[in-house]
């Protein structure tokens, strides 16, 4: 390797340190670093759009054959509270259910008997405020009010005045846009580093100069075979509404922990593939290979969670030229006590 050898004395010499002058130390660019506790993250960057929380979407249909009468000043992308009026309508089922109520009233039945009565209506999805208007006024109304069943937004509406309507379709549909979800994919090579419960930093293209702040809910157990990637779902807070279905976002997931852990430079490992090595500079010119077992990357370090300690020197530069005399010194003294080879 072109080194100058220097005397080593007994009790000096381990069988794998190398030991150099000073003058060629300075020649091969040897530089060291000392091994010390860093924040090792690195946040995996995935593309994705905003989705709505499929569990804050209201679906309003009817459990029973019914006639629109009037429909509220309500349309698609109106903002509705829970309890606000959506529309009136005629319904025999309910206006027959409420008239055996009202006479269960009028009858003073038991209570079981009025419980039965009170549950039919629920049944059939009407309002409990029904319930309390017939008990107020003793009379059943010609027609029943319909309400919002959440706050959100108005993604459907499908009634106008004195159309019919059946059991099952769907007159509303009501969405709470204050919670939503970042669909982001993210490449094979970085799910190791992703799992529930990391922050998450989310831009949108719209909004520049905003970042959006979130957790990983869910990590999808189904990898994309043509993309090479696996969905994460991230909760977004949106109570201003910002975030819209469908736009694109990019999200910074943090990974790792913000807790120190030892860490030495990227380049002072030396990985070939079986086995990681380090270079330890044990001072006077004496170098010395050590094995480790490396962990979490990032920022340009590495974890190193056995064989090196916090305060060791490490070489970041050259030290594959000294890894390979190392190698040379430990053959050459095999071959010396055990002889050459047949």
């Amino acid at each position: 390797m072109g080194m100058d050898y220097i005397a080593v004395y007994e009790g000096d010499d381990d069988g794998s340190s190398v030991k150099m002058t000073p003058g060629k130390v300075q020649r091969l660019g040897v530089k060291t670093e000392i091994a010390k506790p860093r924040i090792v993250s690195v946040p995996v960057r995935a593309p994705g759009t905003i989705q709505l929380d499929d569990r804050r979407v209201a679906v309003i249909s009817l459990r029973t054959e019914a006639f629109i009468d009037s429909v509220e000043n309500v349309t698609i992308g109106t903002m509705v509270r829970e309890g606000q009026p959506l529309m009136r309508l005629y319904s025999p089922l309910i206006a027959a259910a409420a008239t055996d109520y009202l006479s269960m009233l009028g009858f003073k039945s038991d209570a079981k008997s009025l419980r039965g009565a009170r549950q039919r209506l629920l049944n059939l999805a009407a309002s409990p405020t029904l319930m309390d208007d017939i008990e107020r006024n003793r009379e059943v109304p010609l027609t029943f009010t319909w309400t919002a069943p959440r706050n959100g937004v108005v993604l459907e509406r499908n009634v106008v005045p004195g159309m019919r309507v059946m059991p099952g379709d769907v007159l509303f549909r009501i969405a709470d846009h204050t919670v939503v979800w970042a669909l982001v994919d993210v490449a094979e090579r970085d799910l190791g580093a992703v799992a529930a419960g990391q922050s998450v930093t989310v831009r949108a293209r719209s909004y520049p100069d905003k970042s959006f702040s979130g957790k990983v809910a869910l990590v999808y157990p189904h990898l994309n075979p043509s993309t090479r990637t696996v969905r994460v779902r991230i909760e977004l807070p949106n109570q201003d509404h910002l975030l819209l279905p469908d736009m694109y976002v990019e999200a910074e997931i943090e990974t790792g922990s913000n807790e120190p852990v030892l860490a030495v430079p990227e380049d002072a490992v030396i990985d070939s593939g079986d086995r990681r090595l380090i270079i330890v500079d044990k001072g006077e010119g004496r170098f010395e290979p050590r094995p480790v077992e490396t962990g979490r990357r990032g920022a340009g370090y590495v974890e190193i969670r056995q064989g090196v300690a916090e305060g060791d020197v490490v070489v970041t530069s050259a030290n594959f030229l000294i890894d390979a005399e190392s190698n040379l010194k430990s053959a050459l003294k095999t071959m010396t006590e055990g002889g050459a080879p047949q």
